[in-house]
C-alpha cells in the first residue's frame, strides 16, 4: 500500500475513533465535528484502493501506450469482442425477378463460402438485410452440409434436401445465384452441386443440365436477342437498374453476340451503347451520338477505349456519369483478359467523374467489386 493511501486510512480511522469518543462522552454532537478537508470517503477509498492508479491521476495520456502489464483498452465507440467483417457479393432476385448482385457486410470467419451461401437462404441471416423489393433465391430451410475446393477451381457445395423444395421457375435463377455468388472469390472457377453426397449432373426440378460444373460462361439473366448460336459467343453485360428506394445498382445479363468481328471489344461497347432491351426495366446511360473514335487496344491487361464528345455529361467539365464507368468496367472485366479499361475521349486532354476527381488511372473491377480468395 502506498504512503497516500495509508494516510487516507489512518484519516479514517482517525474520525471513527474521534466520532466514537464524541458519542460516549456526549460533548459534541457528531454534525459539530469539524471533518479534515482532505478526508476522502470510505467508498471512494475503497474504490481508489483497488485501482490506485485511478487514485493517483495516473490514466495514460491520449495515443499513449499502456505501461507494461497493463491491456490495452477498446477505442471509444469500439465493441469489445466485436466480429470482424468483410464486403462479399449476394446475387438476389430483384423485383423485377432478375439476379443481381448486392454488397454487404458479412462476418469474416474461417468458413468463408459455406457462410456466403447461408445468406442466400430465404428465411436465413440475410432477411433483416434485404433493401425493399430484393429476396433470396435457396429454398427456406436448406443447410450446407459441406464444401470441397478442387485444385482445378472447382468448388463442390453439399446442400441438404430442402435445396430440392423449389418451383421450377426459380431453378436457372437459384444456378445462376450460386454460381455468380461463389465464382466472385478469385480462386473459384467453377461450381459442382450435390445434394446429401448425390451429384448432380442436372437441376431436381425442372432437369436444367449442370454437366460436371456450371461457370460464369453459362450465363446469367439470358436475353435472347435472336442471335443464333452459329458464328456467335455468349457475352455479360452490366446495365443499370433502379431500387424501390432509388438506389442504384448493376443488372448483369447474358446475351448472343456475332464472334466473326474484327475487334470483339467494339461489338461489346457497342452493345452497351446501343442498351439494353426496350423492355427489360434497364437503363441506358450512354447520351445519344456517343460512340467510339478509336480501336479499342488492350496492353497489359489494360483496354484503352477512347470516345467521342458525346460520351460526356458535362462537356466544359470532361465528366463522363459514375454509371457509365461502371458499366464499362463490369462488363469488359467479365473477359479473363481484361483487368481494368482506361476511358479516353478526342480532343480531351483529361476525363473526370462526376466529382471533379481525374480518372489518372485505368480503373479495375475491385473499385466496384471486394477481391478476395477462399
Amino acid at each position: 500500500m502506498n504512503k497516500k493511501i495509508a494516510g487516507l486510512f489512518t484519516s479514517v480511522i482517525g474520525l471513527s475513533i474521534l466520532l466514537a469518543g464524541c458519542s460516549l462522552k456526549g460533548e459534541q454532537a457528531v454534525d459539530e465535528v469539524d471533518v479534515p478537508q482532505d478526508t476522502t470517503y470510505v467508498d471512494e477509498l475503497e474504490k481508489n484502493a483497488l485501482d490506485p492508479g485511478a487514485a493517483e491521476g495516473e490514466t495514460p495520456a491520449e495515443g499513449e501506450a499502456p505501461a507494461e502489464g497493463e491491456e490495452e483498452q477498446p477505442e471509444e465507440g469500439a465493441k469489445e469482442g466485436e466480429s470482424a467483417t468483410a464486403k462479399r457479393q449476394l446475387f438476389l432476385m430483384d423485383a423485377n425477378g432478375m439476379v443481381v448482385p448486392m454488397t454487404f457486410e458479412l462476418p469474416q470467419t474461417n468458413e468463408v463460402a459455406k457462410e456466403t451461401l447461408e445468406y442466400l437462404v430465404k428465411d436465413g441471416p440475410v432477411t433483416d438485410m434485404l433493401p425493399n423489393g430484393f429476396q433470396a433465391v435457396l429454398p427456406a430451410g436448406t443447410t450446407i452440409n459441406g464444401i470441397d475446393a478442387q485444385e482445378d477451381g472447382t468448388l463442390i457445395v453439399d446442400f441438404s434436401k430442402e435445396f430440392n423444395e423449389y418451383e421450377a421457375a426459380s431453378e436457372k435463377k437459384i444456378l445462376e445465384s450460386i454460381t455468380y455468388t461463389l465464382t466472385q472469390f478469385e480462386n473459384v472457377k467453377n461450381v459442382a452441386i450435390r445434394v446429401e453426397g448425390q451429384e448432380l449432373a442436372k437441376m431436381p426440378v425442372d432437369g436444367t443440365p449442370i454437366g460436371k460444373s456450371y461457370s460464369r460462361a453459362d450465363g446469367i439473366n439470358l436475353m435472347d436477342n435472336g442471335i443464333t448460336t452459329v458464328n456467335s459467343q455468349s457475352v455479360t453485360l452490366y446495365f443499370p437498374a433502379e431500387a424501390v428506394d432509388g438506389t442504384p445498382y448493376e443488372v448483369p445479363v447474358t446475351e448472343r453476340m456475332n464472334s466473326n468481328a474484327e475487334n470483339d471489344y467494339v461489338e461489346i461497347v457497342n452493345a452497351l451503347i446501343d442498351g439494353p432491351a426496350m423492355d427489360s426495366n434497364l437503363s441506358n446511360v450512354f447520351n445519344t451520338g456517343s460512340a467510339l473514335a478509336a480501336e479499342p487496344t488492350l496492353k497489359d491487361g489494360v483496354l484503352n477505349l477512347e470516345f467521342n464528345t458525346e460520351v460526356l455529361s458535362n462537356v466544359d467539365e470532361a465528366a463522363i456519369t459514375d454509371q457509365l464507368m461502371e458499366t464499362l468496367v463490369m462488363s469488359l472485366t467479365e473477359l479473363e483478359e481484361v483487368e481494368a479499361v482506361s476511358v479516353k475521349v478526342e480532343g480531351v486532354e483529361e476525363v473526370f467523374n462526376e466529382h471533379g476527381e481525374a480518372y489518372a488511372e485505368p480503373v479495375s473491377r475491385e473499385q466496384y467489386v471486394p477481391a478476395e480468395k477462399l
